[in-house]
């Protein structure tokens, strides 16, 4: 069953929440592919808009007390599969406390199964390890606009849907970021939320912020 984003991590949160000197830092470890790493229009990495470090950002208004380090991992043009051989050497070895994976647009060239493989390896690697993992349904491309071919629609979609089914299987996390473009795009349009053809913009990386943040509810005291 997929992991409920109210108590999933709720001992994380109230570690969030210790002062000091008994606190201590919180790692999150953000993978994946151009997204993640911060590509807009390539080859331009705009850092500072992309959603590991607006997340960082968030969790620090929410968190002020907190000591938390936010890392990325990932690298442009990068499928799973490449994402999985390194995953014990450029993750684990950041003890991190949670995971993020981000690999669905580029999973399209791999295919759906040698994808879903790869993601289950590093879900189950990271699981060993006790950290958590939240696994994201793919921002959209050009293919998503309405009146794009259908095939090409439908390959995203399949992988997004693989995701979830995934996230049901190891009782992880899920950010739906798929979903929440649908939802803005009905309001806005698709092409408000990118910033290039393959590669979301400002508002499109907040979207996926609002959906990571799900995951850290201030509750209790």
């Amino acid at each position: 069953m997929r992991a409920d984003e109210t108590s999933y991590l709720s001992s994380l949160i109230a570690e969030l929440k210790v002062l000091w000197p008994a606190n201590r830092a919180i790692t999150i470890v953000c993978h994946g592919h151009s997204v993640p790493a911060g590509y807009f229009h390539t080859p331009v990495v705009d850092t500072f808009s992309s959603y590991p470090h607006l997340l960082h950002r968030a969790l620090k208004e929410r968190f002020p007390f907190a000591v938390i380090n936010v890392i990325v991992t990932a690298i442009g043009g990068e499928d799973a599969r490449r994402g999985a051989e390194r995953f014990a050497r450029d993750v684990l070895t950041l003890r991190p406390d949670v995971v993020t994976i981000d690999y669905a647009l580029n999973d399209r060239g791999a295919g759906l199964e040698a994808a879903g493989s790869a993601w289950t390896t590093m879900i189950t690697q990271a699981l060993a390890q006790r950290a958590r993992v939240l696994l994201l349904t793919p921002t959209p491309d050009t293919t998503q606009y309405p009146g794009a071919p259908t095939d090409a629609r439908a390959v995203l979609r399949a992988h997004g849907a693989q995701i979830r089914a995934i996230a049901d299987e190891h009782g992880v996390g899920l950010v739906d970021s798929e979903a929440a473009f649908d939802r803005a795009a009905e309001a806005v349009g698709m092409s408000s939320l990118l910033s290039s053809g393959n590669h979301p913009n400002r508002a499109g990386h907040e979207l996926v912020v609002g959906e990571l943040m799900r995951w850290f509810p201030w509750s209790g005291g």
